[in-house]
């Protein structure tokens, strides 16, 4: 029986985790769930799977979900803040976490599962993207097991030799595809793209995601900052990494070998598929999937990305080539820029504009720490406030 900590419970890949876990009660029990401010959604999540601990985010939000708790006879700890998500993370009596949290606001509870030896599901890639080689150095020194929940990152993860060692070289590799969707407006017309809405950009064709995320995949930053944990998690350098439009999503990435074969992993589009993946490494488990129909698909399409259309994606490439903290400051604008875009404050094309702006003005220094780390992400989105006007 493994206990595993749900960070970012009621959130699209918190709710799939908790039915992968629901699906196998002799295998698994939650010791926490955390959500920032869901807290009717983590009373009944809390009401089904009975954990110990449950983390929110404020004390406002802990004194209500503790009232509800007390009011249905639940025992459940409660506790509030980013301590407490590293707490949970990092406790003795969970095994593995899941690292869902959406955004930067997830780094310092992945690297405490780490620094306490976890193992870590990975759904927060921003976390990656932001601490690079720490969060890559913390994991071997405390000897924690990182395994890639994005579709894209599970799949390659699933393609490569089982003793691969973060060597392409060594493991015959020649590059990594990463696949994408393209999103939703991958066949608008370009100039059209000023006018776009909140509700049309989070409106993927394909997956279910929350909003930040599916305006990512709408720019395709969401590819790009892929393409920046692949290089960390994979070891891989930026060219060597390939993006392939794939509308069907059916492939979820590939890995191509340097004797010609190229090796994809193939499924529904379901994050329940990853999630049973990592969450039973090396097993397999049933995920509630259902199995790919090949012949009802017929066919599959592949097409190189137009960076006229995506710029966000090129903006990952070369902050991926500048090194340093340049990946944070991307990240920290992005969020900062989707904020205001959702929030009906600019537009859709001005997105990849403020980016863009952030990363000219600020310097692309190196990572030594986590407090270093954030420091910058402060600056970087402070900058970015005062480009939403510009």
């Amino acid at each position: 029986m493994q206990a595993i900590s749900v960070l970012g419970s009621t959130g699209s890949i918190g709710v799939s985790t908790l039915d992968v876990v629901g699906r196998h009660p002799e295998r698994y029990r939650v010791y926490a769930l955390t959500a920032y401010s869901r807290v009717d959604e983590l009373v009944a999540q809390c009401a089904r799977f009975h954990p110990e601990v449950a983390v929110v985010g404020t004390a406002e939000a802990a004194g209500e979900l503790q009232q509800k708790l007390r009011a249905q006879g639940l025992r459940t700890t409660v506790a509030y803040g980013s301590q407490a998500l590293c707490d949970v993370a990092s406790a003795t009596e969970c095994d593995m976490v899941m690292a869902a949290i959406v955004g930067a606001a997830g780094l310092a509870s992945t690297l405490a599962a780490a620094r306490a030896g976890k193992k870590i599901l990975l759904a927060n890639k921003e976390a990656l993207v932001m601490s690079g080689q720490l969060l890559i150095d913390a994991v071997a020194e405390h000897k924690a097991t990182l395994l890639p929940i994005d579709s894209e990152h599970n799949a390659i993860f699933q393609c490569l030799p089982h003793d691969f060692r973060r060597s392409l070289d060594d493991g015959g590799i020649a590059k990594i595809l990463l696949t994408a969707s393209g999103g939703p407006f991958l066949k608008r017309a370009v100039e059209t793209l000023d006018s776009v809405t909140p509700d049309e950009a989070v409106a993927h064709p394909k997956w279910v995601m929350g909003r930040k995320i599916s305006v990512d995949s709408a720019t395709m930053m969401n590819k790009g900052l892929e393409v920046i944990e692949a290089h960390w998690l994979f070891g891989a350098p930026a060219d060597r990494i390939e993006v392939m439009i794939h509308p069907q999503s059916v492939i979820h990435s590939m890995v191509s070998y340097i004797d010609g074969s190229v090796l994809a992993q193939l499924g529904n589009p379901d994050m329940r598929t990853p999630i049973a993946n990592a969450m039973a490494y090396p097993e397999r488990i049933a995920s509630g999937v259902a199995q790919l129909d090949l012949a009802q698909i017929g066919q599959l399409f592949f097409e190189r990305p137009d960076l006229a259309r995506f710029p966000c994606l090129k903006l990952a490439y070369d902050a991926l080539h500048a090194g340093g903290s340049s990946a944070a400051i991307l990240n920290a604008a992005n969020e900062v820029a989707v904020e205001a875009f959702l929030n009906q404050e600019i537009g859709f094309r001005m997105i990849d504009q403020v980016i863009a702006r952030v990363m000219d003005k600020l310097p692309h220094g190196p990572v030594t720490d986590i407090d270093a780390l954030i420091e910058q992400d402060k600056i970087a989105r402070s900058v970015a406030q005062s480009c939403l006007t510009l």
